[in-house]
């Protein structure tokens, strides 16, 4: 598979995780009353909508990037895990009601136990630095196109 290809079948991959993060978005909004700690489920909602927001665009903007294949690869991949990493860091929290380790503003104080808390910051760590990656390369995929 050439790299147009490529890009032309993840950014199609991005949109559609997009609306599926649309859908679970508009499902988990009736459970947040119900979670151990709703102000976490109200930030998953919020944050859920962003990032479907954010695949859609990077699904309609994927294709003209200026990537080979491996680095595509790499972009794509690390985006996703990136995003849903960070977004299952959040409804881990909101459904043990924890997380005020790594989270203090969205938990409000809300803690769970060290185990609890040292499991969320496994989940949620390594979403930084591949997201920076992952921006880097799309960042770098938009550079104009050589005549």
């Amino acid at each position: 598979m050439n790299s147009s290809e490529m890009l032309s079948r993840q950014g199609r991959y991005l949109l559609q995780l997009g609306v599926i993060l649309f859908l679970f978005t508009s499902f988990e909004g009736f459970v947040i009353p119900a979670l151990a700690a709703p102000n976490l489920g109200r930030s998953v909602h919020t944050l859920s909508a962003f990032t479907g927001v954010l695949f859609v665009t990077m699904g309609l903007t994927w294709p003209t990037l200026k990537l080979g294949t491996t680095a595509s690869r790499i972009a794509f991949w690390f985006l996703v895990y990136s995003a849903l990493a960070t977004i299952a860091g959040f409804v881990v929290a909101a459904l043990w009601g924890a997380g005020g380790s790594i989270m203090p503003i969205a938990a409000q104080g809300v803690r769970g136990s060290d185990l609890q808390e040292a499991a969320i910051q496994a989940l949620m760590y390594p979403a930084a630095p591949t997201g920076i990656v992952a921006f880097g390369l799309i960042l770098w995929g938009l550079r104009a196109r050589s005549n």
